[in-house]
C-alpha cells in the first residue's frame, strides 16, 4: 500500500512539471525589434515612355523589419499624391520577407491614374512601405518618401471580364479572331460572374468565349440543358428556332438561361452617339447597324472625350436613351447622360430594343 501512495504522488508531481513545461512552451511573445523600416527608390524623377511599357521604370526596396523571435514578414508597398496619404493607393504586396518589388512603365502610369495624378506634367508621388505579421498585426511604417514622376495618357479603369458570343447561331459565326468584329459582347451586370444577351439567334449553335482569337477559356453546353462547362470539348448550346431570345449565364453556378422573348416591332434607320464625347452636343457620332440583326449597332475603334453622352434615334431628341452608368447598363428613354471618365478610344455596342449597352476600351 505505501508503495502504490508513493508512485501516484511520483506521478502527479511528474503531471505538474509536464504542465508547465507546456505552457511554457506555448507563450511567446514577439515585439518590434528595428527602428522605423528605411526605404530606397532607384530613381528620383521618372518619365515614363509610352513606347516601352514593358521596359522597367522603378524598384522599391527596404531594409527588412525585424523582431525578437524569427517570423515571416509582410510587407504593403502605398503610394498617394499627397505627403499626408490622405488617399493612398495600395500598389503592392510582397510576403515570405521579400523586401523588393519592380515595376514597369505601364504598371507605374497606371499607378499614377489612379491616384489621379495628370498626364503629362511632373508631379510628386510619394511611396510608404508598411511591415505586418498575420493579419495586419504588430504593423511598422517606413519614412515617405517622393519622387517626380510624368505620366502619359493611360487607358480608362476598367476591371471587368467580357464574354463574346461565338457560333454560327450568332453574328459572328465561328470564326473567333481578334479581328472578327462581329462577334458580339454579352451584358454584364453588377453582379461579376452574371451576364445576359437579348437579341436574334439563328438556327445552329453557339458558346461563350473570354479572348477574342482564343478558345482557351470557353462556356459551352454542359453535362445537360441549362449547365455550362468550361473545358475545349464543352459542346455548343443548339438553337432549334430561329427568333429573339434572352440568355442569361452564371459563370461561377455554372449554369444559363435561354428563353424566347418577343420581336421587337420599331426599327430606326439610324443610331448615334451625342454628348460632350463627342466635344460638344451639336455632333452625332454614327453607329453601324448590324447585319445579322437589326437592332444591333456597333462603333469599333472610336475616340471619346471624358464627359458625358446619350444614344439616339435618326439624329433626333424624339427618341433617346440615357442611364448613369459607365461602361455598360441598360439605358431607358429620356434616362440620364451616361458618363465616360476618360479619354480613350472604345469599342461601343447598343441594342435599340433593349436599352443595353457597353463600352469596351481598346489599346
Amino acid at each position: 500500500m505505501k508503495n502504490i501512495t508513493i508512485n501516484k504522488l511520483f506521478l502527479a508531481v511528474i503531471m505538474i512539471f509536464g504542465l508547465i513545461s507546456c505552457e511554457d512552451r506555448d507563450i511567446i511573445t514577439v515585439e518590434n525589434q528595428s527602428a522605423p523600416i528605411v526605404m530606397d527608390l532607384s530613381a528620383e524623377n521618372l518619365f515614363l515612355d509610352q513606347n516601352f511599357p514593358q521596359n522597367p521604370a522603378l524598384t522599391v526596396s527596404w531594409e527588412r523589419a525585424t523582431f525578437t523571435v524569427p517570423v515571416e514578414v509582410k510587407y504593403h508597398v502605398e503610394i498617394s499624391k499627397t505627403e499626408s496619404f490622405a488617399d493612398s493607393y495600395l500598389l503592392a504586396q510582397t510576403a515570405q520577407s521579400v523586401t523588393n518589388v519592380s515595376f514597369t512603365n505601364q504598371e507605374m502610369n497606371e499607378a499614377a491614374k489612379r491616384i489621379g495624378l495628370v498626364p503629362f506634367e511632373s508631379q510628386k508621388m510619394y511611396f510608404r512601405v508598411t511591415s505586418y505579421l498575420g493579419d495586419n498585426v504588430l504593423q511598422q511604417q517606413s519614412k515617405v518618401t517622393s519622387i517626380n514622376i510624368t505620366p502619359y495618357l493611360a487607358s480608362p479603369t476598367y476591371d471587368f471580364v467580357d464574354l463574346y458570343l461565338i457560333g454560327d447561331a450568332t453574328a459572328g459565326g465561328w470564326d473567333n479572331l481578334a479581328t472578327n468584329g462581329n462577334l458580339l459582347p454579352l451584358l454584364k451586370t453588377a453582379d461579376a460572374s452574371k451576364y445576359t444577351f437579348t437579341g436574334l439567334f439563328k438556327v445552329g449553335g453557339f458558346k461563350m468565349i473570354k479572348v477574342k482569337g482564343s478558345w482557351d477559356a470557353q462556356f459551352g453546353l454542359g453535362a445537360a440543358a441549362g449547365q455550362l462547362s468550361t473545358d475545349g470539348g464543352s459542346g455548343d448550346i443548339k438553337v432549334l428556332t430561329e427568333g429573339y431570345y434572352k440568355l442569361t449565364i452564371d459563370t461561377s453556378a455554372l449554369t444559363y438561361t435561354f428563353e424566347p422573348v418577343t420581336a421587337p416591332t420599331t426599327t430606326y434607320s439610324s443610331i448615334s452617339i451625342i454628348g460632350s464625347v463627342n466635344g460638344n452636343w451639336d455632333t452625332d457620332t454614327q453607329l453601324t447597324q448590324s447585319a445579322f440583326d437589326p437592332h444591333v449597332w456597333m462603333k469599333k475603334g472610336v475616340s471619346l472625350s471624358g464627359g458625358e453622352f446619350k444614344f439616339r434615334a435618326n439624329n433626333s431628341w424624339d427618341t433617346n436613351w440615357g442611364t448613369n452608368s459607365e461602361f455598360f447598363g441598360t439605358a431607358t428613354i429620356n434616362g440620364a447622360n451616361i458618363p465616360l471618365s476618360a479619354e480613350w478610344t472604345y469599342d461601343v455596342y447598343f441594342n435599340d430594343a433593349t436599352g443595353d449597352y457597353t463600352l469596351i476600351p481598346v489599346k
